[in-house]
């Protein structure tokens, strides 16, 4: 490694990664929240149901182009070749400020910014989790690189203690994208407004800047704002609700705290520990207003996984956290405390390295098919197809499913027919296609990952205000079965369905 510098390592270690990501965003399927943020961009809109409407703009261009997932996901591996080098940025500018906040024993011991800048780089081509933000489009994916740009802006107010123009002009637009990508975006905001509410001096409120930026935020999340507003709302409600979740138990943050660590893996934790321990009495207002653009997120997802949670919504998080574990961990090595951190960075490496091994197989073949989480990656381009042919053949007004993490796949892949969601409750689907009318007919689609009953007149389902749903008929008419290696990963079940229709009251 001393034959080139930390910067060219972290060049070469970033494009290696990139090539594995690239390789297999062609050989998989789009995965459900893939292919409905792909619908997104073929329904262009201010805003949607559940999102933000970035996700979808931003694949626009590819998308009217082709519908090849391997070409279509090069813009989350942009994303995150994008997320890396501000990683890489943040880390230099933060060890800047270290050594011109403190000149003593401690900044002098330090390794070079490049060096830290390069283990910052390393704890996240370790960590597992975003290799999938890499590969599958989210709009975490896109709010990383935001953050981090937002990050490096407040740093170098930090050491500045003034912007130029322009500068309040980079922060309000980064801003406004990172809220139009996602709402927890105003978790980054708070963060920002800590660093300017800890400066000793309070010279921003007083910067027509400062006011620019947020007018420049505001006009560009408007868009969000006016769709809401002529949708009663129902973005935010949903929400509120969905990041209350259920009823609240400490054995799923327990839960969810194990698997942050599994995700985001334990070098990133240990860097972060020697950070605080050896360098956070450096400046220390200024590092705990930085470090809280991983604290407020992580506290707040953390508080609220006892009501259930996804493990990638502390994305930007972690990647906020990975310069301060870089130098935390670059000091540890320049002291000769290296044993630990080889053989963590090998082991997440090649844990990393048999997730996507594990991707590529299709799983473990096991009788339950639904314990197995890969087949949910194979088969739906093939049932989409099918379904549409289907379709057509026999004259249906479109397709049926039972649940919307269902219908993605199928309106993606058998795109532009409509997709009907019959569970009742209320998603995207309903604003795209609207509900199904009474007294249609339709093609039923089931997978084996996710049964259901069909719901005919022995079996209705409920509706919102008390009434019950059902078809007169469902008669099956196919079948195929999804292989991959020689292995049964899923089954479709594609059925006729008649007559759409109430059944009366619970």
């Amino acid at each position: 490694m001393r034959q080139y510098p930390p910067s060219a390592w972290a060049i070469f270690s970033i494009l290696i990664a990139a090539l594995v990501h690239f390789g297999l965003g062609f050989a998989i399927e789009f995965s459900v929240d893939e292919a409905h943020y792909a619908l997104y961009a073929q329904h262009l809109a201010f805003s949607y149901f559940d999102h933000p409407p970035l996700v979808g703009w931003i694949q626009w261009p590819l998308i009217s182009l082709t519908s090849n997932e391997g070409i279509i996901r090069l813009v989350p591996e942009l994303l995150w070749v994008l997320s890396c080098y501000g990683v890489f940025l943040v880390s230099k500018e933060l060890h800047r400020l270290i050594q011109g906040r403190n000149a003593g024993y401690l900044t002098s011991a330090l390794p070079s910014a490049n060096t830290c800048a390069l283990m910052s780089v390393l704890c996240i081509i370790a960590a597992p989790l975003p290799h999938v933000l890499a590969i599958g489009l989210l709009p975490d994916s896109i709010l990383i690189p935001l953050s981090l740009g937002i990050m490096l802006m407040s740093i170098r107010w930090i050491r500045k203690d003034t912007y130029a123009a322009s500068d309040w002009l980079v922060l309000g637009i980064l801003l406004g994208l990172a809220g139009l990508s996602k709402y927890t975006a105003c978790f980054t905001a708070l963060a920002l407004f800590i660093v300017f509410l800890l400066h000793p001096r309070k010279t921003w409120i007083r910067q027509g800047g400062f006011w620019l930026a947020l007018l420049i935020a505001l006009i560009l999340i408007s868009p969000v704002l006016y769709w809401n507003m002529t949708h009663d709302w129902i973005s935010f409600r949903y929400q509120i609700a969905h990041g209350g979740g259920s009823s609240w138990a400490w054995r799923r943050v327990a839960a969810f705290l194990g698997l942050q660590v599994l995700c985001f893996g334990p070098l990133i934790i240990i860097g972060a520990f020697l950070f605080c321990k050896d360098c956070l009495y450096t400046s220390r207002r200024s590092m705990i207003a930085l470090l809280s653009f991983f604290v407020i997120p992580f506290v707040i997802f953390a508080a609220l996984s006892g009501g259930g949670g996804l493990p990638h919504w502390t994305s930007p998080a972690w990647f906020c956290l990975a310069p301060f574990s870089g130098i935390g961990l670059a000091k540890a090595w320049s002291i000769r405390h290296r044993f630990w951190i080889k053989f963590l960075l090998i082991l997440q490496i090649t844990l990393c390295l048999m997730g996507f091994v594990y991707v590529l197989s299709g799983g473990i073949n096991t009788a339950a098919i639904k314990s197995n989480p890969i087949a949910d990656l194979y088969g739906w381009k093939l049932a989409g197809q099918k379904a549409a042919e289907l379709v057509r053949a026999n004259q249906v007004q479109g397709i049926a499913v039972q649940n919307w993490t269902l219908g993605s796949r199928i309106a993606w892949y058998a795109h532009p027919l409509p997709v009907f969601i019959l569970d009742q409750r209320q998603d995207q689907f309903d604003l795209w296609f609207g509900e199904l009318p009474l007294g249609s007919s339709v093609l039923l689609v089931n997978w084996t990952g996710m049964p259901f009953n069909q719901p005919t007149l022995d079996k209705p389902i409920d509706g919102p205000s008390g009434e019950k749903f059902a078809f007169g008929e469902c008669k099956p008419i196919e079948h195929i079965a999804i292989e991959r290696f020689g292995q049964n990963l899923s089954s479709f079940e594609f059925s006729l369905c008649s007559h759409w229709q109430k059944t009366g009251l619970r």
